[in-house]
């Protein structure tokens, strides 16, 4: 299974996202969880790279050839991580999606990226948006989340801002990552067998 997490907007969440999925995976039991980089900034590589997660393969693939190939000859469950405002990466990608995560943040300019985001995913693909660095309890939020509701566009989570990948000494995934990407990882396998 192919686990896509993309956007066309950069900062939004998509390194920590596919780091914080291929570990609740992990956690969960699975065997085979390969994160695939495809962004040539590497970012969820060189993280794991530094502190490693026992179960987790990596595997950089930063071009369209490469990613796709690379999707293509995975056993078990991937994480593809894709680079932001590629087109044709992202096209590639999905193309060969088993669900697309959507990581995005409450407000602002994101509605339109996350919109021309969705028009590139066949829409046999399940999808949907995660509220990354949501700030709980705010209007941003309230409203992000009326309003992805209105638009018909699922949600599949909303990670709180304090959630994210430590680069640190200690380094550590957090227990409230952990268990708020396993809850949207539960909702990417729906359906795969």
């Amino acid at each position: 299974m192919n686990i896509v997490v993309t956007s066309l907007k950069g900062g939004v969440g998509k390194s920590t996202t596919s780091i914080y999925l291929s570990a609740a995976a992990v956690e969960r039991g699975y065997d085979r969880v390969t994160l695939i980089d495809a962004d040539p900034q590497a970012s969820s590589a060189e993280w794991l790279e530094m502190w490693p997660i026992p179960g987790i393969t990596v595997v950089e693939a930063p071009s369209e050839r490469m990613a796709t190939r690379a999707m293509s000859r995975i056993d078990g469950l991937a994480v593809v991580d894709t680079p932001p405002g590629n087109e044709r990466i992202t096209q590639a990608a999905v193309a060969l999606a088993n669900a697309v995560v959507i990581p995005t943040r409450a407000g602002g300019v994101e509605y339109s990226r996350v919109h021309a985001t969705i028009e590139l995913i066949p829409a046999r693909i399940p999808r949907g948006v995660v509220i990354c660095a949501a700030r709980l309890g705010t209007n941003d939020l309230e409203g992000a989340i009326a309003w992805w509701k209105d638009q018909k566009v699922e949600i599949w989570g909303v990670i709180p801002e304090r959630v994210g990948i430590a680069a640190g000494p200690e380094a550590r995934l957090s227990r409230e990552g952990l268990n708020g990407y396993d809850a949207v990882l539960r909702r990417a396998l729906r359906g795969w067998k």
